[in-house]
């Protein structure tokens, strides 16, 4: 039999542009000069226009404060902000410094900012003020006061690495805490020549970012990627998602995940492409910004795509410009949407994997792309092995991913090597799958979500796809609960569409029509929104949810 082991093109073979974030921004910024490269939207401010040089400009006067605050190589760097011109800036001036950027979630509590913090070891922080009902400056002097009392740099037991801060779009000055103006446009900044000299100096496996994952149920993991993966990634998307040079793209995902960095930042920028920012998702300022700065890419989450489409601003906008708009978006629908764009949805990653790390490209034949996850990229290797014994398995046998390849994590912060890769250096991502006769990876979800049911093992993907096209189903997501007699109960738990007239039969019905029949689900339970735990990046808890169901059934068992 032949072992599900699948390996990507040489590496070499990929053309790839400088594998250092450094020089990946400045091939980007000198190829397109003065083309328009980010707009802004303050509220209630002028509308905040970039050219690609002068975001250089501003990235390399960070790179020129933070070296001259001590920054060195692979030294810590928070940065805490929505998405707005000084997150891309910044993140490119800590690369050019030649720090390590721990990207913060802007959505962590304060007990998981503290969290992230620490894990971090983050030396000096950039963040934003405020976002929505938050102060992150009374919230990082309640847990370091010396940032406030201190003569220019702190020293806190509570956070010992923590020595500065720099507050975005704010005059504070006081202490440890600088004014992003004053940090910017002051003094105390090394030469040009000398910052060139360090990001000549940093070499594609140094370190470059932290990145947080969202576990839905465990602290998120930081994960620690270097140069190389970062900039492989920005340099491929473009490719993966065949975007051209006009390419405008808007977003309102947060820039700290690491799928949003690549896929809008990373593709945007690789193509010579506009960035249109939002600071956070708003459906109606949303629509306004794809029509007024006519938008061809908007990067969203599946519940975002409803909102927009909800909102009462969407049947009068015109979003004829939108182009790059795949047919699971509701926006694919809209009257003055004329776009055939094929997303490339049959792709396979994680934040370990810096994203893709399997995928079909966009404009696959669909012979080739439907039903499957995608062929390795270029450099990577993917198998299948048996979750309990690491046994590689053969073609076409479900068992455990794993990967390893050039964006490939270095590793968790504060956990050893042992711990998280295999003998032969393989990540073990704990999702299941299979590898096909023809070489191609097929995800079938987390390992601890399958459904075992009657001795057969069920994707609640597959089932889920299938109910996201079901009339009145708004929300769907599939578990299987305890059941004494099949082992497990496939439950799906549905959220209708406001008004739907949808029963549990009739979700039954049109599975059925559609699956096996031990893949449709025994029993349906109808919740309210507000019922679903979501992780920061708005995926259905499982856990949650399982015992949810487990408990409306216990007395009424099908």
């Amino acid at each position: 039999m032949t072992d599900s082991t699948i390996h990507g093109p040489a590496l070499t073979e990929a053309s790839f542009g400088p594998l250092t974030l450094g020089g990946f921004f400045r091939e980007v910024c000198r190829r397109n000069g003065d083309k328009e490269v980010m707009v802004f939207h303050p509220p209630g401010q002028p509308v905040v226009r970039y050219t690609y040089a002068q975001l250089w400009s501003e990235a390399l006067a960070v790179a020129q404060a933070l070296v001259a605050r001590g920054v060195t190589k692979e030294t810590r760097v928070g940065l805490l902000a929505t998405n707005r011109p000084e997150w891309v800036s910044a993140a490119f001036g800590i690369a050019m410094a030649g720090g390590t950027c721990v990207a913060l979630s802007t959505f962590a509590k304060s007990e998981e900012f503290e969290y992230q913090l620490r894990v971090g070891d983050v030396s000096l922080l950039i963040f934003e003020r405020s976002i929505l009902s938050r102060d992150f400056a009374a919230e990082l002097t309640d847990m370091c006061p010396e940032l406030a009392t201190s003569d220019g740099i702190a020293h806190s037991t509570r956070l010992p690495f923590l020595r500065r801060a720099v507050c975005i779009d704010e005059t504070i000055s006081k202490g440890a805490i600088e004014s992003w103006k004053d940090f910017v446009q002051g003094d105390l900044k090394a030469s040009a020549t000398l910052v060139d000299a360090i990001d000549a100096e940093i070499a594609p496996t140094d370190r470059a970012m932290v990145f947080f994952s969202s576990g839905s149920t465990a602290k998120p993991k930081a994960v620690l990627h270097t140069h190389r993966a970062a900039a492989i990634q920005c340099w491929r998307w473009s490719r993966v998602t065949a975007l051209d040079s006009e390419v405008r793209t808007w977003t309102a995902n947060g820039f700290f995940w690491s799928g949003n960095f690549t896929q809008a930042i990373g593709s945007t920028l690789s193509a010579g492409g506009c960035l249109i920012l939002q600071r956070y998702f708003d459906p109606g300022e949303a629509l306004k910004l794809m029509q007024t700065e006519r938008v061809t890419y908007p990067v969203a989450w599946p519940h975002q795509w409803a909102r927009l489409a909800d909102d009462p601003l969407y049947g009068d906008v015109d979003l004829s410009t939108l182009k790059y708009v795949g047919e699971t978006s509701p926006l694919r629908a809209h009257p003055t949407v004329k776009a055939d764009w094929q997303e490339p949805m049959a792709c396979y990653g994680n934040t370990e994997t810096l994203t893709l790390c399997t995928a079909h490209y966009s404009g696959t034949d669909r012979s080739i792309a439907d039903g499957n996850h995608g062929f390795p990229l270029h450099g990577n290797t993917v198998r299948v092995v048996d979750p309990l014994t690491g046994r590689v398995l053969g073609r076409n046998e479900n068992g455990e991913i794993a990967v390893k390849g050039p964006t490939l994590m270095l590793g968790y912060l504060r956990m050893p090597a042992e711990e998280t890769f295999d003998a032969e250096g393989f990540f073990r991502t704990g999702d299941g799958g299979f590898v096909d006769d023809q070489g191609r990876l097929h995800w079938q979800g987390r390992l601890n979500d399958i459904i075992k049911t009657g001795g057969a093992n069920v994707s609640p993907l597959e089932i889920d796809a299938v109910l996201a096209e079901c009339p009145g189903v708004k929300i769907a997501a599939t578990v299987g609960i305890p059941h004494d007699k099949l082992g497990e109960m496939v439950v799906a738990c549905v959220v209708p569409e406001s008004g739907a007239a949808v029963d549990e039969a009739s979700v039954r019905a049109f599975v059925s029509k559609r699956l096996s029949s031990y893949k449709v689900p025994r029993r349906v339970l109808f919740l309210q929104e507000s019922d679903l735990s979501l992780t920061a990046s708005n995926k259905v808890k499982t856990a949650p949810l399982r015992e949810l169901a487990a408990r409306r059934f216990a007395e009424t068992p099908a």
